[in-house]
């Protein structure tokens, strides 16, 4: 059972510690000082309690407030003699239009805290918070002022408050439509992001560019998450991005493709043009930018070059060699041929661009990557695009904001300043913010915090909004009861934004009209209590990709029998749902034939009904098994058969080759050579 300090309390309700132990004692709680506890469940009843003797003490208490404390009484109005009852009905309309004219009219903007509205209104947050309780109304230093409590604090302030909707917005819209002097534009590094399949060594060609070991840092040698890289050459820096190339991380590698100024589509010479590589091709399309083809492992037995480059054709990148306008460079990442021609490939395509950027403005980019640390918090890495990021400015990054406390590069070293297409992780979110959100430095902390806020309640709105018509558990079954709907509800939860998206957008495509998986939650860091708990009441199962269940929240799990599943690579998970969907699916029913029956003889018996003198011509007959009757090779009736016998004797089962009596369930309308089939429906397990 959980419990709460008398001093937190104490400030809750707006009054002293001693107040507060005096009433609990008189109340029969056995409290001795500010730090006894007292249990949660008994909170309720103590609030009500004290608050109504507050009330009581507010109704007796006549005396007349000093000046600098906070009005809080209301003058009575004197009743009218009843023959002046016109004049003093208009003597106090005129008051009242005078006195709501008199009113100081105080503007507060949406979602101020009561320390903030406490602040404008020149009083202190315990007063308010004092006031507020004897007007029967809760509120904690960090409640969000609505118009409820504004409108209780007008008759305590003799003041009129009017809301400002936030305008976050336009605030941000000012700041990314600042004027720009073309003078102060200078050549950039240019940002190259390396597309391809998966296991065509894009990894590899990167880390044979930067002489490291990225690879042995991936489980089973796959690229998982968005790396950005800065490599120095003799003719400048130049940035990489490293995006995985499984189909499951489109969305990472549209986000490359962002931000990006020129594509490296590696292609492996003894592999060829495979779907991600279109994909890819595609993707540098949408963002209009140049694509350099790299074919990697060259130096492997029996490969066809030109037939690659004749694919490639087909998809508008003829080599210039072939008159056409795509660079293609041969390469060996593993072997490291063709790497200095392929850096000579790239920076004569950053000349032919002139790449530019402005430092003057104030620092923009893009966030690529995101996670929860455990030491350092929320940490993101991104692309500075315009100006110059600094220790301690202050930023908002789509409904995120914060103080840059730390500025790391791709090598873990601190530094003070990002240059522009530097990539760089930064330290101080307040959260964890989308990869892919644009990234944009502010006046101030506080603007900052206004532009997320406000970002986040449009989120909230929105969020409400869309569960206005949510689904119970009850109503969900009776849709698959109903064959309407079926779903397998699904947490997911990963180290770092990318993967959520990834396993997200690769879940939801292998459902089918019948059967999709509903992901409810999706976010970065580890398995807690309250994921499993969400799980259990949602019939849910857990995806933990990267990242552990706390102790706890395995115990609960356990207890609870949610199933919860923990993966390193992608592949995994994708296989093992698609298994999981496929059992949601109805089995497909197919049709197997018992056997067949000639009626040979007609016989009507006095309330056992019509009976078919029958002999079996193949298969066997059963009792109570589906049967259709077929006259003339037209079906006459579907049912079952009621009755079987032979002779006298009732039997389950008659063979191939003997006669028997028959009845059909519900049906009379029998005559000598029908012919009765009976049949069985086989469930057939199906695929996606």
């Amino acid at each position: 059972m959980g419990k709460t300090r008398v001093y937190k309390l104490a400030t809750e309700l707006g009054i002293s510690n001693k107040e507060l132990i005096s009433e609990l004692v008189s109340l029969g709680y056995p409290v001795k000082n500010r730090m006894s506890t007292v249990d949660i469940d008994e909170v309720f009843k103590i609030r009500e309690t004290i608050i109504a003797k507050l009330k009581e003490a507010e109704k007796k208490d006549i005396k007349p407030k000093p000046a600098t404390q906070i009005s809080e009484t209301v003058a009575v109005e004197p009743k009218p003699h009843p023959d002046k009852a016109v004049e003093t009905e208009t003597v106090l309309k005129e008051t009242t239009a005078e006195t709501e004219e008199a009113l100081e009219v105080i503007e507060i903007r949406e979602n101020i805290t009561l320390k903030e509205f406490a602040e404008k209104t020149k009083c202190t947050p315990n007063e308010l918070m004092k006031s507020l309780i004897k007007k029967g109304v809760m509120a904690t230093i960090n409640s969000p002022i609505d118009e409820r409590i504004a409108k209780v604090s007008e008759h305590i302030f003799k003041k009129s408050f009017k809301f400002i909707p936030l305008e976050a917005d336009e605030i941000f819209d000012d700041i990314l439509e600042e004027e720009e002097n073309a003078d102060d534009y200078v050549p950039r590094p240019p940002v190259v992001t390396i597309m391809g399949h998966v296991d065509h060594g894009k990894t590899t060609l990167l880390d044979a560019i930067r002489e490291s070991k990225i690879t042995e840092k991936e489980a089973g040698g796959i690229t998982q998450h968005i790396g950005a890289y800065e490599i120095s050459h003799e003719k400048g820096p130049v940035v990489f991005l490293d995006t995985p190339g499984h189909e499951a991380f489109t969305a990472m590698r549209a986000r490359g493709a962002q931000v990006t100024d020129i594509v490296i589509l590696v292609v492996a010479a003894d592999d060829g043009l495979m779907p991600q590589t279109i994909e890819a091709i595609h993707h540098a399309r949408a963002g209009n930018v140049p694509i350099v083809v790299a074919i990697n492992k060259i130096d492997k037995p029996n490969v066809n070059i030109e037939k690659i480059k004749k694919d490639l054709t087909e998809h508008d990148l003829a080599p210039e060699e072939w008159g056409g306008q795509t660079i293609f460079a041969e390469v060996s990442a593993k072997n490291k041929i063709g790497l200095d021609n392929l850096m000579e490939m790239i920076l004569l395509q950053t000349e032919i661009m002139e790449l530019k950027g402005n430092p003057k403005v104030k620092g923009r980019g893009t966030i690529i990557e995101s996670k929860l640390d455990k030491r350092r918090g929320a940490v993101a890495t991104l692309i500075v695009q315009k100006g110059v990021l600094k220790n301690g400015d202050s930023f908002v990054a789509g409904s995120t904001y914060g103080k840059i406390r730390a500025l790391l590069n791709d090598k873990g070293t601190k530094i003070k300043n990002a240059e522009i297409s530097s990539p760089v992780e930064i330290i101080g979110l307040s959260s964890v913010p989308a990869a892919g959100d644009s990234f944009i430095v502010v006046n101030n902390e506080k603007e900052a915090r206004h532009i997320a806020t406000a970002r986040q309640q449009k989120l909230k709105e929105t969020f409400l909004k869309r569960s206005v018509t949510r689904i119970t558990l009850e109503d969900l079954r009776n849709q698959i009861d109903e064959g309407k709907i079926e779903e397998l509800n699904v947490v997911i939860k990963a180290d770092v934004d990318g993967s959520v998206q990834a396993i997200s957008d690769s879940l939801l495509k292998i459902g089918s009209d019948e059967v999709r998986i509903k992901i409810i939650h999706s976010s970065v860091g580890g398995v807690t209590e309250s994921d499993v708990l969400l799980a259990e009441a949602s019939n849910a199962v857990i995806i933990g990709f990267h990242v552990r269940p706390t102790e706890q929240a395995a115990t609960l799990a356990g207890n609870e029998k949610v199933e919860m599943k923990l993966y390193s690579v992608i592949y995994d998970v994708i296989n093992d749902f698609k298994a999981a969907l496929e059992g949601l699916l109805k089995p497909r029913l197919v049709e197997k034939r018992l056997g067949r029956v000639e009626v040979r003889q007609v016989i009507s018996i006095p309330r056992a009904g019509v009976v078919c003198g029958s002999y079996v011509l193949d298969g066997n007959i059963k009792r109570n098994s589906d049967a259709r009757l077929v006259r003339d090779s037209v079906v006459i009736y579907e049912g079952k058969i009621a009755s079987l016998r032979r002779f006298k004797d009732d039997v389950k089962e008659v063979q191939s080759g003997f006669e028997c009596g028959v009845v059909l369930e519900n049906f009379q309308d029998i005559k000598q050579g029908d012919i009765i089939e009976t049949y069985y429906f086989e469930e057939i397990a199906r695929k996606l």
